[in-house]
């Protein structure tokens, strides 16, 4: 196993809130699919001691690193402060995966490789919405809501992406290291598009690789009307701006 002072080829980093039963599950199939890679646990004070588990496994894994953070403050700051401690220490490839299971592990590769030619893209997007993906035990409003901000977004941002909504994505470093980070204060699907039209619109590339989602079967899903409310009200704003040539 690779050495904590050694970046990986590629770091995983995977949002925590009450994901305790989860956890052991995720991590298992992400190092049968990658066991070269790192994974670094934000954790949000999880009050059902998922932080301490990842503590566990890091103390016992060098693959594992844990980030604490002291309140639940949403996804998109988790993935900020995950994206500040990997471009620190110089992972190459950085990528987005939630703890409850629906991002299938065994894409990974693709993912990675996709991001990790010379020149290539800077963004490989997980996409449940290009032939080949699917999603698995959706009930239908939730297939309506994601196709129907994937072609909102599409067509207000004229970003060519079909899973403008996907969260399981993989940057090149050096990509995500040109934007300032501080200025993405969005977040659930909005932080996921507004990551998408900042790589977009800088020219870098994006590309889609399939997936089959499936809905979580442990835990508690952390979404809500108000994450697809901002990201409506965002997209119009950016699509608007973007019109009027002030994007």
């Amino acid at each position: 196993m690779a050495s904590k002072s050694v970046p990986a080829p590629a770091l995983i980093i995977v949002p925590t809130y009450n994901e305790r039963e989860n956890l052991p599950i995720v991590l298992g199939n992400i190092f049968a699919s990658v066991p070269d890679a790192h994974v670094l646990i934000v954790d949000d004070g999880s009050p059902d001691g998922t932080g301490a588990l990842a503590d566990e496994r890091a103390a016992s894994d060098p693959r594992v690193h844990v980030l604490h953070r002291t309140e639940k403050n949403g996804l998109g700051p988790a993935y900020i402060a995950g994206f500040g401690w990997a471009l620190e220490r110089g992972y190459p490839v950085i990528i987005e995966m939630d703890a409850d299971g629906s991002h299938p592990a065994d894409r990974l590769p693709a993912l990675i490789e996709a991001v990790s030619k010379p020149g290539g893209p800077g963004l490989a997007v997980g996409s449940r919405w290009v032939p080949g993906g699917s999603v698995v035990n959706w009930p239908w409003y939730r297939k309506v809501i994601s196709q129907g901000g994937s072609f909102y977004a599409r067509t207000m941002l004229r970003m060519p992406v079909r899973d403008v909504t996907a969260g399981f994505v993989a940057f090149r470093a050096d990509v995500l290291a040109k934007f300032d980070l501080s200025t993405v204060d969005s977040q659930g699907y909005c932080f996921q598009i507004d990551l998408k039209r900042r790589v977009y619109e800088g020219g870098y590339g994006i590309v889609e690789v399939p997936i089959t989602f499936r809905e979580r079967e442990l835990g508690v899903s952390k979404m809500s009307s108000t994450i697809v409310i901002e990201a409506m009200w965002r997209v119009t704003i950016w699509g608007t701006q973007k019109f009027f040539g002030r994007g």
